[in-house]
């Protein structure tokens, strides 16, 4: 079996521009995402909510480009992801819309209409079907979008699209993100070696819910759109739906995933799980796990990474939602804000979940050390120990509750004050 390859030369962050502080969680480099063979991005600024910063992108795809998605459940869903639910039963798509400070989101029939509208512009730009256009909208909820703003840069965008346009493709989709994501690999399909690009954003409102904020991810290879939704959904399970910062569910929740076909000519591929997927489905998986990462590392205000493995519960599904319990329990995350080995907090979060739960067979741990065993303090609990292992930027918290073999593992961020500053002027 081929392995994945190595990963591509990382580039230098950028200086510190002004405004929020970058999170200190950011990646000290940057991926170099290379040029993907299909694909051209091109960005602009179009005043959407502020001026002079690029919030609107324009991908286009070669024809024949399948595509898969997952969106949010949230039952006040944005137009535009009414519009790409729909869409998405075509298999196919040549272009991608994307603009932020505005969610078109809770907006009426003017919403629905405003997506109409960019979609036959987009269409006639590109010389597609305007159900090969697909949109995804990130800001404020609320406010009529600007629909005139964004078809008037299209024809614009569709003259400047480059190969190589993928830090400004990711920038541009940034909200309260303090740093833009993104991710590349390469994985080998019948001895031919594909790659796939990503792109996301995300830092507030997140507790996906089989998606992510806004994600989007290329590949060169040549997969039809179901098989492709086979790997998506296997995918965002232990990635972006294990992820959260504030248990919130986002109205625009979107994640598109494209296949140019336009990359190495490798035999056709009608099964998901066919062997011959194996490398590039773990070259996905990995991809959309290190995105969603990202987004965790940028929650607003966040100063610590939370990783959450629960083991020893009736079910897999039962460990995920004590998990989740945990993870979204603002005790627990201003504890560990706070480097307070206050494990209490996270037997009442256990409690709380509604789950099988043993007093006297739970047993937590901080970053290996066992703080709590047999319905009370362990009895080699040590205050010290317990503190420097959630003090430092990364935090371990281990609960096994001996009853089943069920487990998941779940990340999130510690809650600081910086969340309530963002937030409490978030339409400021």
């Amino acid at each position: 079996m081929a392995k994945t390859a190595k990963p591509t030369k990382k580039v230098a962050a950028p200086a510190k521009k002004a405004g929020p502080a970058v999170s200190p969680l950011a990646p000290k480099t940057y991926a170099s995402l290379p040029p993907l063979a299909g694909v051209r991005l091109a960005t602009v600024a179009a005043g959407i909510r502020y001026a002079q910063r690029t919030d609107v992108l324009l991908a286009v795809m070669a024809a024949g480009t399948q595509v898969a998605g997952v969106f949010t459940k949230s039952k006040t869903a944005s137009a535009p992801i009414l519009w790409c639910r729909d869409k998405l039963k075509g298999g196919t798509a040549r272009a991608l819309v994307v603009n932020s400070g505005n969610a078109n989101a809770f907006t009426g029939r003017v919403g629905l209409e405003g997506v109409q509208e960019i979609a036959e512009s987009a269409a006639a730009i590109v010389g597609c079907r305007q159900q090969d256009v697909f949109m995804a909208s990130t800001g404020v909820i609320g406010e009529p979008l600007p629909t005139k703003k964004i078809t008037a840069v299209l024809s614009r965008l569709a003259e400047e699209t480059a190969a190589s346009g993928w830090r400004a493709a990711a920038e541009a989709i940034m909200t309260t993100d303090t740093f833009p994501k993104m991710a590349t690999a390469s994985a080998m399909i019948d001895g031919m070696k594909v790659t796939i690009n990503g792109i996301a954003k995300g830092s507030g409102m997140i507790a996906p819910d089989m998606a992510t904020m806004l994600a989007f991810v290329f590949t060169d290879a040549n997969i039809p759109a179901a098989v492709l939704q086979e790997c998506l959904n296997a995918g965002v399970g232990p990635s972006f739906n294990a992820i959260t910062v504030d248990s919130d569910t986002s109205t625009s929740d979107t994640l598109l995933l494209f296949a140019t076909g336009k990359g190495a000519k490798h035999g056709a591929l009608n099964k998901a799980g066919d062997k011959r997927l194996t490398d590039f489905r773990r070259a996905l998986d990995k991809l959309l796990l290190d995105l969603a990462l990202m987004v965790v590392k940028d929650g607003e205000g966040a100063q610590k990474l939370i990783r959450i493995d629960v083991a020893g519960a009736e079910s897999n599904e039962a460990a995920k939602r004590i998990a989740l319990s945990i993870a979204n329990s603002p005790l627990v995350k201003t504890a560990i804000a706070g480097s307070d080995a206050n494990w209490g907090r996270v037997v009442m979060a256990v409690g709380k979940s509604g789950e099988a739960a043993d007093r006297d067979k739970l047993s937590i741990s901080f970053g290996g050390h066992v703080v709590a065993e047999k319905g009370m303090r362990a009895a080699k609990y040590n205050e010290a120990t317990a503190t420097k292992a959630v003090s430092g930027r990364e935090v371990e918290i281990a609960v096994d509750l001996g009853l089943g073999k069920g487990a998941a593992r779940v990340w999130t961020c510690d809650l600081t004050h910086g969340y309530i500053d963002i937030n409490g002027s978030y339409r400021s």
